[in-house]
C-alpha cells in the first residue's frame, strides 16, 4: 500500500499492475531522455557566440526533427494499446465477484455461492495500532491468489469508481450498467483501495480491502457462511 513517504510507485500485485509499471518506467526513460537532449541543445545555443546568418533552410535537420518525434511516439503508442487490451482481455474466470458502490460503502456478492452477501464499512474509530486510518474495513472481501476471478461492478446511485493500485485496476461501478474486468492476485496479502471518483460528501471514506489468500483459507472461509 502506499505510504506518506513513498516516492515510487506500489509494488505490482498483478500482471496487470506489471505491465503498466513497466510502461510507465519506458515512457520516463523516454521522457528524460527529450529533455536532456532538449536542455542541452539550448545550453549550447545560450552560450554559442557565432551565429550563421546564411542558414534559412535545412531539408536534413527538418527531416530528422519530423521523423524522430514520430518514432518516439510509436514506441510509446505500441505497447500502450498492448497494455491497453491486455487489461481489457476476460481471461476464463473460476467464479464472478459483484461489487455494488453505495454511498458511501460497498457490498459484495459470490453468485456462485450460495449467493452469499454482505455489506463493506470503514472502520470510523482504530481499534488497535495495526490498523490504517480511513483505510480499514469491518468485512473485507476475499478471493485467492493465482486464479482468475471475474469481477463485475455496478452502483445503485451515482457512479463510483472500484480501484486498487497495487492490482491495476480501477473499474468505474455506473447506476444501471454493469462493468467487467478480470481480477488477479499474484500473492496473498491485503490490498488497498479506495473509490476514484467524486461521488458525494463521503466519497473519502469509502476504502476497499482485499484479502488474498489460499484456496483452502478460502474455502473455509465460505464455509463459515
Amino acid at each position: 500500500m502506499a505510504t506518506w513517504n513513498m516516492m515510487s510507485l506500489q509494488d505490482p500485485n498483478s500482471p496487470f499492475a506489471d505491465n503498466l509499471n513497466a510502461f510507465h518506467n519506458m515512457t520516463m526513460i523516454l521522457l528524460i531522455m527529450i529533455i536532456s537532449s532538449t536542455l542541452m541543445i539550448m545550453i549550447n545555443m545560450i552560450k554559442n557566440k557565432f551565429t550563421n546568418r546564411f542558414l534559412l533552410k535545412n531539408h536534413s535537420i527538418e527531416i530528422i526533427w519530423t521523423i524522430t518525434p514520430m518514432i518516439m511516439l510509436m514506441t510509446i503508442a505500441v505497447p500502450s494499446m498492448k497494455t491497453l487490451y491486455f487489461i481489457d482481455e476476460m481471461w476464463n474466470p473460476f467464479f464472478t465477484i459483484k461489487s455494488i458502490g453505495h454511498q458511501w460503502y460497498w457490498s459484495y456478492e459470490y453468485p456462485d455461492f450460495n449467493n452469499i452477501e454482505f455489506s463493506s464499512y470503514m472502520i470510523s474509530e482504530m481499534e488497535n495500532m495495526n490498523m490504517f486510518r480511513l483505510l480499514d474495513v469491518d468485512n473485507r472481501m476475499i478471493a485467492p491468489f493465482k486464479i482468475p476471478i471475474r469481477l463485475i461492478t455496478t452502483s445503485t446511485d451515482v457512479i463510483h469508481s472500484w480501484t486498487i493500485s497495487s492490482m491495476g485496476m480501477k473499474l468505474d461501478a455506473t447506476p444501471g450498467r454493469i462493468n467487467q474486468m478480470t481480477m488477479y492476485s499474484s500473492r496473498p496479502g491485503l490490498f488497498y483501495g479506495q473509490c476514484s471518483e467524486i461521488c458525494g460528501a463521503n466519497h473519502s471514506f469509502m476504502p476497499i480491502v482485499l484479502e488474498s489468500t489460499s484456496i483452502k483459507n478460502f474455502k473455509n472461509w465460505l464455509n463459515s457462511f
